[in-house]
């Protein structure tokens, strides 16, 4: 058993793929902090998936998504917890969301991780009920969709106003 904040997980569901999807490939099993840990674990896929053309981008997140659904409500009904801790692969998607149609560069991963892990923790309206009302491997999902497409929207303002161009003039990433 790997000890965990809110219930044990038998390591031996490390060995099902599916299962270790769902934990981002273990990421999620961090004692504090899974969601952020998890986020961090999907950048590395996002640095790749970046120069896809915007509509095979698109294709891969609706595709992480639909996978999602599925490979978090088994994990789900096999830990007998929803939406444990653990379970990551909604940050995956989330962040995957934030970055859409955003230019390649360290500045936009950077704030976009900020700017997704804030609505994924806060989880202003109706992130919040989403989060509390909606069950399965779909409730899972969404809320961290939802606080994806807010940080879409937050990253594509700044663009439009110049924030990442400011950023980059003064050096600071």
């Amino acid at each position: 058993m790997i000890k965990y904040f809110r219930a044990a997980v038998p390591f031996k569901l490390l060995l099902n793929p599916i299962h270790l999807l769902s934990f981002g490939f273990g990421s999620g099993l961090s004692p504090f902090a899974s969601g952020t840990f998890g986020t961090l674990a999907a950048i590395p896929f996002y640095y790749y998936m970046q120069s896809l053309p915007i509509t095979y981008y698109l294709l891969m997140v609706a595709l992480t998504f639909a996978l999602g659904v599925y490979i978090c409500d088994v994990t789900s009904k096999a830990l007998g917890v929803h939406d444990h801790g653990a379970i990551v692969w909604d940050e995956f998607v989330g962040y995957f969301i934030t970055m859409i149609a955003l230019p390649s560069g360290w500045t936009y991963i950077i704030v976009g991780f900020f700017m997704f892990r804030v609505f994924d923790v806060f989880k202003p309206w109706p992130i919040n009920i989403l989060d509390e009302k909606v069950s399965g491997g779909f409730g899972i999902m969404i809320d961290d969709v939802l606080a994806g497409v807010y940080a879409l929207v937050c990253m594509q303002i700044l663009v439009y106003f110049g924030f990442f161009e400011k950023i980059n003039s003064i050096g600071l990433f």
